[in-house]
C-alpha cells in the first residue's frame, strides 16, 4: 500500500530526524506520475511542460506516461482500487467518465481548490458539470472539442449565400436554397444523436432528468419534441441515410466526394476531407451551430477531457500542483494553440481566435453541454434507443409515440443495477 508504506517510513524517520528534515537538508523530492491519453497532447508540448514545471518546482519530478484509449476504463478502475507503487497521481479522463470513477470514492475531492483558486464559475459548462458528482468537483476541465458546421464556400457563393446564418431559422432557409439539383444542402445522418442532443438542449429540453435521486428519460417532453422536429426538417434537406450514424459511411468521405454544402462535425474532420479531396483546399469554412437567437451560438455536445487525482495518491499536494499548472491559463492556452482545442474557460477563447475552425468551436463551447451525469448513462449508449427513435421518426412514425417509448427505455437503462 503506497500511502501506508509512506506513513510507516515517515514515522520511523521522525524518531531520528523529523521525517527527513535534517538541518540544512533539501526538501524530499517527490515524483508525480501523470497519465495522459494518446494524441491528447503532442510530445513536444509534454516535454516542454515537464521541463518548465520541474524547473519551477524543484522538489517535484514528473513521470508522464501516454495511455491508449482502448481498455483505459478498466485500467483506470484498477489504478483507483489498488495502491501500486507506480500508480498514477494525475489522470486524464473523458469528461463524461468522471461520474463513473467518482461514484466509488476513487477520486480526490477538489471542490475547495476549484472554488478558491481555479475559478470554477468560469469553466466551460460542458466540462465542469460532468466533472461533478453530487455537489462536489472531482474532474478539473482541461480541454474541449465540439461540433461546428463545416461548409463549402464555393457552393455558398454559387447559391448566392454571402454569409453564414446567425439563427436556426436562417440556417434552414439557406440550406433549403443549397439543396438543389445534384447538390445536398446538408449531409446529416439520421442517427447523429449528439447533434440532436444539442437541438433538444437549445429548446430547453433534456435527454433525462434526475428527481430525488431517480433518473427518467425525457425525450417525450414538449421541448425535446421540438428539438427532434428541427432535426427532421434539417435532415430532409440532404440525402443522409435515416438508419445510420455519421460514421456509416464516414461523413468526411461523403463530403469530399460530392456536392455537399454542409456537415456537422468537429473541425478536425476537415483534415480527412482534404486528404481525400485536395482540390477543396481553401474552399472550406466553419461557423458555430446556430442558435434560436442571433448573436448566441446554439447548444452543442461538448467532448473533451478533465484531469482527476486518485484518492490513493501519496503525493496529494504535488499532484494538485500539476493539475493547477496544466489547467491554468498559461499552459491551458498553450495546449489549445498547439492542438487546436478549446481552452477550459470562455474568457480564454481569444487564444484560438486566429484559427477559423477552432474559433467557431470555441463560440459553440460556451453553450456546450454533456450527457446526463450518471454512471449508468453508458447503459443507454450500449443499446442506444435514441438512434432507433430518430430513425422511426424520420421514416414517418408519430414522434410523440416513439418519444415515449424511447424515454421509457432510457428510464429502464438508468435504473440498471
Amino acid at each position: 500500500m503506497r500511502r501506508r508504506l509512506l506513513a510507516l517510513v515517515c514515522v520511523s524517520a521522525t524518531l531520528l530526524s523529523g521525517c527527513g528534515m535534517l538541518p540544512g537538508s533539501e526538501p524530499e523530492r517527490r515524483t508525480v506520475t501523470v497519465w495522459v491519453m494518446q494524441h491528447s497532447a503532442s510530445q513536444e508540448y509534454l516535454d516542454r511542460f515537464t521541463e518548465e514545471f520541474e524547473r519551477e518546482h524543484t522538489d517535484i519530478d514528473l513521470d508522464v506516461r501516454v495511455q491508449e484509449w482502448t481498455g483505459i476504463g478498466e485500467k483506470v478502475q484498477r489504478a483507483l482500487e489498488t495502491d501500486e507503487p507506480d500508480g498514477p497521481d494525475v489522470i486524464e479522463v473523458g469528461n463524461t467518465q468522471v461520474a463513473t470513477y467518482a461514484e466509488g470514492d476513487g477520486l480526490l475531492d477538489l471542490t475547495l481548490e476549484s472554488m478558491r483558486d481555479w475559478g470554477r464559475e468560469d469553466w466551460l459548462p460542458g466540462l465542469a458539470e460532468p466533472g461533478q458528482w453530487g455537489s462536489q468537483q472531482y474532474g478539473i476541465p482541461w480541454y474541449a472539442a465540439n461540433r461546428v458546421v463545416i461548409y463549402r464556400k464555393d457552393l455558398f457563393r454559387e447559391a448566392g449565400v454571402t454569409a453564414p446564418p446567425e439563427t436556426r431559422d436562417e440556417w434552414l432557409t439557406l440550406t433549403e436554397k443549397l439543396d438543389t439539383g445534384d447538390g445536398q444542402g446538408i449531409y446529416l445522418a439520421g442517427q447523429d444523436w449528439y447533434t440532436l442532443a444539442g437541438f433538444i438542449w437549445e429548446e430547453g429540453g433534456e435527454l433525462a432528468t434526475n428527481r430525488d435521486g431517480v433518473w427518467r428519460g425525457t425525450l417525450d417532453s414538449p421541448q425535446a419534441l421540438r428539438g427532434m422536429d428541427f432535426y427532421r426538417r434539417l435532415q430532409a434537406l440532404g440525402d443522409g441515410p435515416v438508419d445510420a450514424d455519421e460514421e456509416h459511411p464516414p461523413q468526411a468521405g461523403v463530403f469530399a466526394d460530392g456536392r455537399v454544402a454542409q456537415i456537422v462535425a468537429v473541425p478536425g474532420v476537415a483534415r480527412a476531407i482534404l486528404k481525400q479531396n485536395p482540390a477543396l483546399e481553401g474552399k472550406l469554412g466553419y461557423f458555430p451551430v446556430p442558435g434560436r437567437k442571433a448573436g448566441t451560438a446554439g447548444s452543442v455536445f461538448t467532448g473533451g477531457s478533465d484531469l482527476v487525482v486518485p484518492a490513493n495518491t501519496d503525493v496529494r499536494d504535488a499532484a494538485i500542483e500539476v493539475v493547477a499548472a496544466l489547467t491554468g491559463e498559461r499552459w491551458n492556452t498553450d495546449l489549445a494553440r498547439t492542438m487546436n482545442y478549446v481552452p477550459n474557460k470562455a474568457s480564454l477563447a481569444g487564444a484560438v481566435a486566429g484559427e477559423e475552425g477552432v474559433a467557431a468551436m470555441a463560440a459553440g463551447a460556451a453553450q456546450g453541454r454533456a450527457t446526463p451525469g450518471t454512471p449508468q448513462w453508458s447503459e443507454v449508449e450500449a443499446d442506444n434507443p435514441i438512434k432507433e427513435y430518430m430513425t422511426k421518426v424520420l421514416r414517418g412514425a408519430d414522434p410523440a409515440t416513439e418519444a415515449r417509448r424511447a424515454a421509457g427505455r432510457i428510464t429502464e437503462a438508468l435504473a440498471f443495477d
